[in-house]
């Protein structure tokens, strides 16, 4: 079908399928001879009218011009006048030929499908090689609509890219084989921000309509994920051309279900893929007589015809298909001149630059000189400025209309010339044109004009900046994803580093580059240029890169984060921060909402890079030898290699079957050891990704593996869940030895500096050394009792060893325990140092080579690279998250328990610290006018001290349980406290007069004061009860919930009261009636939190899901949905909604949970998201003014912030 005609049935797709009844009209088709029975019951076996109509309009869409012709004259014919006046416009001409192209013999349907696609046109002058389009023919067919590769293979310039184009250039393979079309993609060499924006270009082209995804993928794995999804919903059926492929691990961001044609230099880059595949290989010349062919075409002579110069004109070409036609479009214009070329080409007059060329084409360079110097005068030196161009980069029109300060069409002009002299290639996709030159291309402009390069490349930028300011780029604009990833490449080319710092240096830059295609190729520039931006200064150089790499996990997520915001967070004495403290205070005069961290200057980032390369938990992560990569894997069953300057992906491996639980690289770096939840062993090239070995000799699953520490004799050992320790010599196909002792599962195994002894952590509580020689155990230490100052009970403790790493000297051992390392000396067995800053347990600790550094991976997704100096000099103090603050005028006074149970006062605004006492804190408060704090502990002592003279009072009468809330009363003379044993306490603490509240069947929840000495209480036992503190009295008991009463926010106008609960509900109350108000639904989780506007008049709730919804009291009915579910069914608030706050005023609402956000009341919408570096927040303390903020993160870390004004 034409293409015109195709876009109209498209384009009126929507009105067709919504309006027509197919039987009828299938009639007059099926007289028509244009539909099969068969074809008809397709569309009749749909259930409904609309997609009956739809299955007849797909069907329509894969026919030719005939069928369109039989659709209109049917609609014309059943009365459907006006849906046929729509289709009036693309009526095709339907030729004598039966709809083939008379000159290419190619149907209008074919040529429509390889539009669509982007494959490329056929060459000005085309010489069939049938015997090998029938053999890639036939492969293609083998496929039979399953997954699999057909590749070809063959040398630079030996015509692949054009078999692969003329392949499909066939009806009915497209018809029967590939009915959901063709895509090309131009792959050439890349690294990965390469591959990641030749994925969001493909993705961009098969998702015009945005209906699956309006952003672009941010990352490798996202776009291999997105790709996937298309190709099987959207454009099922159809072929995948990947051309010019240079490297194996390109092909797993395509390794995905796909039906997939590929050329090469190498065929082995299909080794590491799974699915069929089948092999076409291309010898590198053409022959005599084709070669003759080719020349015989340019110059429209018969072959017999042909001088006796074209004999020795394709003997010195070598017979590549890419210099012929260089040569043959120069005789097409100046067909006297045989002799002429001939002698050129014989003598190599122009002189070869480079010495070796990494073709083998000699005369390549001749060709190409030739060429140029036979264009037109007034176009030669267009053709000098392409040598800016990178290899395998399809430039945009538009950015060729800015260098040369040219009109589209007088720009598209000239590069037809090139195009027409085999100078250049044209890839057309829609209505854009994108122009590229063949890598041998790129390799000769850059050696012939390599004297000119700086200016042109000085040129290009003086351009842009005429167009332009680099921030202002629109995503929309066809020249954007070109300036965005090439502009640093161009001004470091043109050495214009002033420039180059300017850009690199700006948080404008940073944000719209990041927000666009992630931060990854942002740290990959700063690490390649870093000779250039240290010469401006390198201390803010480094400032920008470490906001990178310890961001880079935030600036991947959806929806992206305010970028200045995160710069506030940076230390005040970074660039980073000062060039965002001046937008966001431009910004606030606007509206916005900014806040700055006024305690940070406390808080030591001991991270140097955070990656996220998994979609799941990582259980371990390693060095290389030389340090220069790291490998990783983890619960997606993959095995992770990327460098560790910049976090680069080098190899994705989908290792095994189940969860990789270990991974360990060789001493000489050629392998990597993997173990798995499968039982299994194996061993893999560390460059290549292949396998080399299988291992399966545990029964249980496999915890541990690492290699000897010298390459002389190497060695691999693992432990397994089955309690036995092995030793693998990799020249062997079964274990060497195997070590009995441990009596639970071998967590953790690591081979002493020298080999001499293996260090292995157990289950069992153990940390055991055995002799490698003999296989022997030499000593076993029970580890326990180095952690017990650990804050966590001693029962919990069973197993607390997960994994250990030697120092180099062989003296230090460094442990992980929970969500914590530890540094330990061996000898003396003293602590060193510790370090928090993982979300979740630890998994896996590893020293760099020199130990400068080392890694630690979680369950929290990340993997973290730590410096050995900073964490050792670190001594932060850790908070516990239960905390009291009081606001006071301009104060803000924080009381705290830390990491050992010692009681600080913070005052958080000049960060002085006050130490009042060591106990075993559970919970403290402050009294109202700072005169007093109070604390109670596991034992369930209460005492009070009075912060004027440290005098303590201490309760006679304590709680049976833990102690876990406290709370002043307005006229700091009593005390009320709850615990375990479900008891409240009331304690008159200057009269020594006690009442207790005892009513509740299970542990109390929490508590709230009322007026005129009432309290209100709920508890797990789902009530809620109001007291009166002086008699001890019920005055009401309301039975709320089925499940635990989680809270209660209580209206300041104290007529009613909220409860929420486990049960996925809300309730309001009114304190005169027993029976709620409104029963809030629509929670899908457990309704954590609740809280009401100071008018009374909203209620909002928040959920385990990282819901809030905003209520209306008074009828209940919902007015906002907050933080919904994203598209991946992942909660966007970071885990549960903890707690909820309104603003005075009621415009604005602040929630705490996985971080903190701020919303618009009004319009349901999120005005500011603030990132802790823990999770799981617990409260959020709000001043009245609504303008200071207290919480503390689930790593000890306390915020203060303040809205920036």
């Amino acid at each position: 079908m034409d293409a015109k005609a195709r876009n109209c049935l498209l384009q009126h797709r929507e009105a067709l399928e919504k309006d027509i009844k197919t039987s009828y009209i299938m009639d007059h088709m099926i007289s028509d001879g244009i539909l099969t029975i068969s074809e008809e019951e397709k569309v009749r076996i749909e259930p409904t009218q609309q997609q009956r109509a739809a299955m007849l309009i797909k069907m329509i869409l894969k026919k030719d011009n005939d069928s369109y012709i039989s659709f209109y004259n049917a609609l014309l014919h059943e009365g459907y006048k006006d849906l046929a006046a729509l289709l009036h416009d693309g009526i095709p001409v339907v030729s004598s030929s039966s709809g083939k192209d008379s000159v290419s013999g190619i149907t209008s349907y074919v040529r429509t499908v390889l539009c669509e696609g982007g494959v490329p046109q056929r060459p000005v002058v085309f010489v069939t090689r049938k015997k090998l389009v029938n053999t890639i023919q036939q492969k293609l067919s083998k496929l039979k609509g399953e997954p699999g590769w057909v590749t070809i293979h063959g040398m630079a310039g030996c015509g692949k890219s054009v078999l692969a184009a003329e392949a499909v250039r066939d009806h009915s393979l497209l018809e029967d084989c590939f009915p959901g079309g063709v895509h090309w993609v131009s792959v050439g060499k890349q690294d990965k921000s390469g591959l990641l924006m030749k994925l969001q270009n493909l993705c961009t082209r098969l998702d015009q309509d945005e209906s699956f995804s309006q952003r672009l993928p941010l990352n490798i794995e996202e776009a291999k994920d997105r790709l996937r999804i298309l190709m099987l919903r959207k454009h099922p059926r159809s072929l995948l051309i990947l051309d010019d492929v240079w490297d194996s691990w390109v092909l797993k961001a395509f390794d995905n279900q796909c039906q997939i044609l590929l050329t090469t230099r190498d065929k082995s880059v299909t080794d590491s893929v799974m699915g069929p595949k089948y092999v076409v290989p291309v010898e590198s010349s053409l022959g005599k007589e084709k070669g003759l062919e080719i020349l015989s075409l340019f110059v429209n002579m018969k072959k017999a015809d042909l001088p006796e110069q074209a004999h020795s004109i394709i003997k010195e070409c070598k017979g590549s298909p890419l210099v012929v036609s260089l040569i043959g479009a120069l005789l097409r214009d100046f067909p006297n001149r045989w002799e002429y070329y001939l002698k050129q080409l014989q003598n190599k007059q122009f002189k070869r630059i480079r010495k070796s060329s990494s073709y083998d084409y000699e005369a390549l360079d001749e060709a190409m000189s030739i060429s140029v110097e036979m264009l037109r005068e007034d176009i030669k030196y267009y053709y000098t400025d392409l040598s800016i161009l990178q290899k395998d980069v399809k430039v945009p029109t538009k950015v060729l209309c800015i260098l040369w300060d040219m009109e589209t069409e007088e720009v598209e002009d000239i590069l037809q010339e090139f195009v027409n002299k085999s100078l250049l290639f044209c890839d057309r996709n829609g209505k854009s044109f994108r122009y590229y030159l063949h890598d041998l291309q790129v390799d000769f402009l850059t050696e012939k004009n390599c004297s000119q390069l700086q200016d042109l490349h000085k040129k290009i930028i003086t351009q842009f900046q005429r167009y332009y300011q680099p921030h202002t780029l629109s995503p929309d604009q066809e020249d954007c994803m070109y300036w965005y990833n090439f502009l640093a490449y161009h001004m470091a080319s043109a050495k214009m580093h002033k420039e180059l710092c300017a850009l690199m240096f700006s948080l404008d830059w940073i944000k719209a580059k990041t927000e666009l295609v992630g931060p990854a190729h942002l740290i990959h520039e700063f690490v390649e240029y870093r000779h250039i931006l240290d010469e401006k200064d390198c201390a803010v150089c480094e400032n920008f890169q470490e906001f990178l790499s310890l961001n880079g996990h935030l600036l991947g997520r959806q929806p992206f984060p305010n970028i200045v915001q995160l710069g506030l967070c940076e230390p005040e004495t970074s660039e980073v921060y000062q060039q965002a403290k001046l937008q966001a205070k431009q910004e606030v005069d606007n509206g916005m909402l900014y806040l700055e961290w006024i305690n940070k200057k406390n808080i030591t980032n001991l991270s140097r890079l955070v990656v996220r390369p998994h979609t799941d938990a990582v259980y371990h992560a390693c060095f290389s030898e030389d340090g220069q990569r790291i490998a990783s894997c983890g619960a997606d069953k993959t095995l992770q290699v990327f460098k560790a300057e910049t976090g680069e992906k080098l190899l994705e491996i989908k290792a095994h079957e189940d969860e990789v639980l270990c991974c360990a690289f060789s001493t000489d770096d050629r392998f990597i050891a993997t173990c798995s939840v499968d039982k299994k062993v194996k061993i893999w090239n560390a460059v290549t990704g292949e396998l080399v070995h299988t291992y399966d000799e545990h029964s249980e699953q496999v915890n541990c593996c690492h290699f000897t520490n010298s390459s002389h004799h190497l060695l691999l050992a693992t432990g397994s869940s089955d309690c036995f320790l092995k030793l693998w010599d990799l020249n062997q196909k079964e274990c060497r030895n195997t070590m009995f002792g441990h009596t639970n599962s071998v967590n953790h195994c690591r081979f002493s500096p020298d080999d001499k002894l293996l260090a292995s952590c157990s289950a069992d509580g153990t940390l055991k050394l055995w002799d490698v020689t003999s296989a022997n155990e030499r000593k076993s230490f029970n580890v326990k009792q180095f952690f017990l100052n650990s804050e966590d009970p001693q029962e919990d403790m069973e197993v607390i060893v997960k994994c250990c790493s030697w120092f180099a000297d062989g003296a230090r051992i460094m442990v992980a325990a929970k969500n914590k390392i530890f540094l330990w000396n061996i000898d003396s067995c003293s602590k060193v140092a510790d370090c928090r800053g993982h979300l979740s347990w630890v998994h896996g600790v590893k020293f760099s080579p020199d130990g400068s550094s080392f890694l630690t991976s979680s369950d929290d997704q990340t993997i973290r690279l730590w410096e050995t100096k900073k964490v050792c000099k670190n001594s932060a103090i850790m908070l516990k998250q239960e905390v009291d603050v009081v606001f006071q005028e301009n104060e803000v006074m924080v009381l705290a328990v830390d990491h050992i149970r010692r009681l600080q006062l913070i005052n958080g605004k000049t960060g002085q610290i006050d130490y009042l006492t060591e106990a075993q804190v559970s919970c403290c408060c402050l009294s109202p006018h700072l005169q007093y704090i109070a604390f109670g502990d596991e034992n369930g002592t209460i005492e009070i001290l009075e912060l004027v003279n440290n005098r303590i009072f201490q309760s006679r009468i304590r709680h049976k349980k833990t102690v876990w809330h406290i709370q002043f009363t307005a006229d700091e003379k009593t005390l009320i406290s709850s615990s375990d044993d479900s008891a409240i306490q009331v304690w008159n603490w200057q009269l020594e007069e006690y009442v207790f509240l005892q009513a509740h069947q299970e542990t109390v929840k929490d508590f709230r004061l009322l007026k005129n000495s009432r309290l209100l209480s709920w508890s797990f036992d789902g009530t809620v009860k109001v007291w009166n503190i002086i008699t001890g009295k019920i005055e009401k008991d309301f039975v709320c919930h089925q499940g635990t009463v989680l809270s209660c926010d209580i209206s300041h106008d104290a007529t009613k009261f909220s409860s929420t609960s486990a049960d996925k509900t809300a309730k309001i109350w009114s304190f005169d009636l027993l029976l709620p108000l409104h029963e809030l639904r629509g929670h899908s989780g457990c309704v954590r939190c609740s809280a009401f506007s100071v008018d009374g008049t909203l209620l909002a709730t928040g959920d385990d899901n990282g819901e809030i919804r905003i209520w209306n009291v008074s009828n209940g009915e919902l007015l906002h949905l907050c933080a919904p579910l994203s598209e991946e069914g992942a909660a966007t608030h970071g885990g549960w909604v903890t707690d909820l706050c309104f603003s005075p005023d009621g415009k604005m609402l602040i929630s705490a949970g996985g971080y903190i956000k701020w919303w618009n009341v009004v319009t349901g919408e999120s005005s500011q998201t603030f990132y802790t570096n823990g999770t799981n927040l617990k409260k959020i303390h709000v001043s009245p003014d609504f303008k200071t903020y207290v919480t503390v993160d689930n790593l000890g870390i306390l915020y203060i912030l303040q809205t920036l004004e």
